[in-house]
């Protein structure tokens, strides 16, 4: 056995069982050693990018972490910004990246990097294996980081030859701390201030968003008269008919304001503060009054749904009292011109029960929320740091998680472009994804932003650096290139039938709706 056997054996020991893969020369050891474990399922990405946001998507749906195998510090680099995404998203992740022998390092090659300085603003541990007797020890260190509540973005740096050295160390098993029970203080401190008279907001994330932790927190808030709120970006909320009715947070600075006006209190359960995206003009960095007190329910490592079963019972909110769940609409199908609003429209009405939305949809699908709060119950996958690139790699890495569901994914055709190569890996593995591309032929965000700093109309530079209408982007012949199949609609009518369509077969479709 040599040490990429024995980090194949140490993944498979503790539960890892797919990697997302782009490898190269110095990985070649673990790839053969990957190649003996079948029950290990490898998913090749043709730009790391995919690799990592797929990594991030199967693991907000499986609740485990996967793999993914990086070359050397420039192929970690390009899958930094999903890696940033996860990181935000607490994200259970290893990233395995391959560097040069350890002695070759001094030779200064070509791809020769500073990994650890590369890798750490985007992962919260990091460590380098010394040698194969390292390599168990470190990738079980690396699995119990990453599973740590509320989950982490993990980098191991694997040097060729600690790969391809021989080892009789033995396969370790990850010891994963289980989840803390909630501070008795902290429980009566918001239990006390339930009860107070003054207008509060429980703001809540990760998986206080799930569909039983939610109805205990709409217990709390019926009983105490508390308004609920997500926060702005979730890594993952159970939504739909049968499921509470909860908001989240806008995105636009001045909604986000109106949205908290007058709130005196403000409780957070799995949540961050909230801030401001960007900085603007004149407008505060946060949409929190200032004289609103910010009290924190849980801390980083609590188990979530019990603290929020505490506090129901802390505040006499059993299970007689009734959560504010959503009722089934039967939405009518939009008709007409093809807006982003038909297409959410559409997508509500049609989406099959158990479905796995996800959503880069970027401006075109900041209202959505009001249009599927009565549809099918299913989960919905967000974008969480900001950086584009991870619609198309996150709805693939959630269909390899959850093969026997549909994935629906709402896409800007702007941010799509960063990581279309996560075509051609669905269609690679017949992932059941079905992708709705929001053609607008801009950057919209970008249009909004700009009048958001307080800029004039955009003039011909400016256009050209946020319309992408010269060309005018053929999202069906780029599908089709990537073996996806695709057709485009430009009425609600067309629309709504082709999303009919695809919604009825496995495998994966594209969908260009020229909003």
């Amino acid at each position: 056995m040599n040490g990429a056997d024995s980090l194949c054996d140490t993944l498979l020991t503790n539960n890892v069982d797919v990697c997302f893969a782009n490898p190269g020369t110095s990985e070649m050891h673990f790839v053969a050693s990957l190649d003996k474990r079948p029950e290990m399922r490898c998913v090749l990405g043709l730009f790391e990018g995919v690799v990592t946001g797929a990594a991030d998507g199967y693991a907000r749906m499986a609740d485990k972490p996967a793999a993914t195998l990086l070359h050397l510090g420039p192929g970690m680099a390009n899958g930094l910004a999903n890696m940033h995404n996860a990181r935000r998203a607490q994200t259970p992740m290893i990233n395995i990246v391959g560097d040069h022998a350890s002695y070759h390092l001094n030779y200064d090659a070509p791809l020769t990097s500073d990994i650890e300085s590369l890798a750490r603003p985007m992962s919260d541990w990091v460590r380098r294996i010394q040698s194969a007797d390292d390599v168990s020890p470190a990738a079980a260190a690396a699995i119990s980081a990453a599973q740590t509540e509320p989950g982490a973005v993990t980098t191991l740096i694997l040097p060729a030859d600690a790969a391809w050295t021989n080892t009789t160390a033995s396969t370790r098993r990850a010891v994963v701390p289980q989840p803390t029970e909630v501070d008795a203080l902290a429980l009566r401190t918001v239990a006390d201030a339930l009860r107070n008279g003054r207008k509060t907001v429980i703001m809540l994330g990760g998986k206080a968003l799930r569909s039983k932790a939610l109805e205990a927190a709409s217990r709390i808030a019926v009983k105490t008269g508390a308004r609920l709120l997500a926060q702005q970006a979730n890594s993952r909320m159970e939504r739909g008919a049968g499921r509470v009715k909860i908001d989240r947070l806008p995105f636009n600075v001045d909604l986000a304001i109106k949205t908290l006006e007058g709130t005196e209190q403000l409780v957070l359960i799995g949540a961050r503060m909230p801030a401001a995206f960007f900085a603007y003009p004149g407008k505060p960095g946060s949409p929190v009054p200032q004289a609103c007190a910010r009290i924190d329910l849980t801390q980083p490592g609590d188990d979530l749904a019990q603290a929020l079963d505490a506090l129901a019972e802390a505040v006499g909110a059993g299970h007689s009292v009734t959560p504010d769940l959503c009722e089934r609409h039967a939405n009518e199908l939009p008709s007409g011109t093809l807006t982003a609003t038909a297409v959410i429209q559409a997508i509500g009405a049609l989406s099959p029960n158990n479905a796995i939305i996800c959503d880069e949809s970027v401006s075109s699908g900041r209202d959505s929320f009001r249009h599927t709060f009565g549809s099918a119950p299913h989960d919905f996958l967000a974008i969480t740091g900001g950086a584009i690139g991870i619609g198309i790699p996150l709805a693939t890495g959630a269909a390899v998680a959850c093969p026997d569901r549909k994935v629906i994914l709402m896409q800007a055709d702007g941010s799509g472009m960063y990581t279309l190569q996560g075509l051609w890996t669905q269609a690679r593995e017949q992932l059941d994804v079905v992708t709705v591309v929001f053609a607008n032929q801009r950057y919209a965000i970008l249009h909004g932003e700009l009048k958001l700093v307080g800029a004039r109309e955009p003039g011909r530079n400016a256009s050209r650096m946020l319309d992408l209408d010269t060309p005018t982007l053929d999202w069906v012949s780029l599908a089709k290139g990537a073996g996806v199949e695709a057709a485009s609609a430009n009425t609600a009518e067309g629309f709504a039938d082709l999303l009919r369509s695809a919604l009825s077969r496995k495998g994966p479709f594209l969908i260009e709706a020229r909003i």
